[in-house]
C-alpha cells in the first residue's frame, strides 16, 4: 500500500471518531434532558455553544495548521476535545454543561481543516476529491455508529460513561498519530522515493507566508459565496447532528429502536453519498474540467437535498418522513466532500486557512439552525416548520455554486 493510502487510513479513523463524540449528544439527548431537566430551548443553547466556539476557532487553527502543520495541530485537537468529551460525562447543570460543550467545540474547531492540509500536501491534485470523499464517508460511518454502540453502552453503564468511553478512544488516536504521521512525504521514512515525486509533482500547493486573511475574505467575492453556500448547507447538516433525535422521538412519535435505525440508516447513506461525490466529481473534472466537475455535483446534490427536505416536512407518514430524510442525506453529502475539495483547489498551500474560512460561516450556520430549532419547536410545538426552513437555505445554497470557480485560487497575502 502506497504511505499516502496509510495517512488516509489515519484520516479515516479521525473523522470516524470525531463523529462518534460529535453525534453522541443526540443520540443520548433524552437522558441528558431528564437527568439535567433541560427543555428544548435550553437543549438547544447547549448544542447552539459547540457550533458558536467551533465556528470561532475554525480560522485561527486552520491558519496555524498551515504554519506548522497538521501533525502537532491534530494532536493538539484531538487530545483537547477528548478531553472535554470526557468531561461531557460529569456535568450536573445546564451551565456546566453549557461551559464543557462551549470548550469541546473550541478544542475540536480546526480538525477537518488540518486534516484538508495533510490531503494537500500527501496528494496529486487529481486525488483530492477522492481522498475528501473517504475522510467525509468515515465521518458518516461514525455517526451511523453511535447509536448502534452508544444506545447499548448507556444501557449498560449509563449515558456518562459513555462520554468517558469516547474520550479515551480519542486519546489513543492522538498519540499514534503524533508519532508516526509526518507533515512532508519526503520526512517520513519507508516511503519511496518514486511516491514522493509522484505526490510533489502533482499537487497544487505553493510555499508561502501565511496569514489570517481578513482582507481577503472581505474582499473576494468567490470566497464569500463559498462561505455563504457552506452557511446555508450547514443548517441541514446540523438538524442531523444535533436534532434528528428529538425529532423523530417527540415530533413524530418514534421509539428508541426506530429512532436508532433511522439516524444510522441517514449517516450510512451519507457516506454512500460523501464516497461518490468525490469520485463522481473527480471523473467530471477529468472529462469536462473542474469548474462543471465540481459545481455539477454540489448544485445537483444540494437541490435534490432541498426537495426530500420539503417533503419531508409535508408527509404525515411518520416512516415515510424517515426515509425521505435519509436520502436528504445521501443527496446534500454529494456535495460535502466537493465543498472541501474546493477549499484545496482554491487555497493550495494556504488549504487550511480557506478551508478555516468556509467552515466557520459553516459551522455559524449550525448554531442558527440548533438555536432556531428549539426555538421555534417551543413557540409553535411544530417539529416540521424548521425543515421548510431548512429545504429553503438548502435551494438557496445549490444556486451558490454557480457563483463558486474552483479555477481561481485564493492569495492569502494582504
Amino acid at each position: 500500500m502506497k504511505y499516502r493510502y496509510r495517512v488516509l487510513s489515519g484520516l479515516f479513523l479521525l473523522s470516524t471518531i470525531t463523529y462518534l463524540d460529535r453525534v453522541c449528544m443526540n443520540v443520548v439527548s433524552k437522558y441528558v434532558k431528564a437527568d439535567l431537566h433541560l427543555d428544548n430551548e435550553q437543549f438547544g443553547y447547549i448544542l447552539g455553544a459547540f457550533s458558536l466556539s467551533y465556528a470561532l476557532f475554525e480560522i485561527p487553527t486552520g491558519s496555524l495548521g498551515d504554519k506548522i502543520g497538521p501533525r502537532r495541530i491534530l494532536t493538539r485537537v484531538v487530545l483537547w476535545w477528548s478531553g472535554f468529551t470526557a468531561l461531557t460525562g460529569t456535568a450536573f447543570s445546564f451551565l456546566y454543561l453549557l461551559i464543557v460543550r462551549f470548550l469541546f467545540g473550541a478544542g475540536e474547531a480546526g480538525a477537518y481543516p488540518n486534516a484538508s492540509i495533510a490531503i494537500a500536501r500527501w496528494f496529486p491534485a487529481v486525488e483530492v476529491g477522492r481522498a475528501q470523499s473517504v475522510i467525509w464517508a468515515a465521518g458518516r460511518l461514525g455517526g451511523a455508529l453511535t447509536p448502534l454502540l452508544v444506545i447499548p453502552l448507556v444501557h449498560w453503564a449509563g449515558w456518562r460513561w459513555a462520554f468517558g468511553i469516547l474520550g479515551i478512544v480519542g486519546v489513543l488516536w492522538a498519540v499514534v498519530w503524533f508519532f508516526w504521521f509526518r507533515d512532508e512525504p519526503a520526512a517520513k521514512e519507508g516511503i519511496s522515493d518514486e511516491e514522493v515525486r509522484e505526490i510533489e509533482q502533482g499537487r497544487k500547493i505553493k510555499y508561502s507566508d501565511h496569514q489570517i486573511p481578513w482582507k481577503t475574505i472581505i474582499r473576494n467575492p468567490d470566497l464569500w459565496a463559498l462561505m455563504l453556500m457552506c452557511h446555508l448547507f450547514f443548517y441541514g447538516s446540523y438538524f442531523f447532528t444535533n436534532w434528528s433525535s428529538v425529532y423523530f422521538q417527540e415530533g413524530r412519535g418514534m421509539t428508541e429502536d426506530q429512532t436508532k435505525n433511522f439516524i444510522s440508516l441517514s449517516y450510512f447513506l451519507g457516506a454512500v453519498g460523501c464516497l461518490v461525490g468525490g469520485v463522481l466529481s473527480d471523473l467530471l473534472t477529468k472529462r469536462y474540467g473542474l469548474k462543471i466537475g465540481r459545481r455539477a455535483v454540489g448544485m445537483g446534490g444540494l437541490g435534490l437535498s432541498s426537495l426530500f427536505f420539503l417533503l419531508a416536512g409535508m408527509t404525515t407518514d411518520n416512516q415515510m418522513a424517515g426515509y425521505l430524510l435519509a436520502i436528504c442525506v445521501l443527496m446534500k453529502d454529494l456535495a460535502l466532500p466537493v465543498a472541501f475539495a474546493v477549499c484545496v483547489d482554491i487555497g493550495q498551500r494556504n488549504a487550511g486557512t480557506v478551508t478555516g474560512s468556509m467552515n466557520f460561516a459553516g459551522q455559524l450556520g449550525g448554531f442558527f439552525i440548533t438555536i432556531l430549532f428549539g426555538i421555534i419547536v417551543k413557540q409553535t410545538n411544530n417539529f416540521n416548520y424548521p425543515l421548510f426552513m431548512i429545504s429553503g437555505c438548502l435551494l438557496v445554497s445549490a444556486l451558490l455554486w454557480l457563483r463558486i470557480d474552483p479555477t481561481k485560487a485564493v492569495s492569502i497575502k494582504n
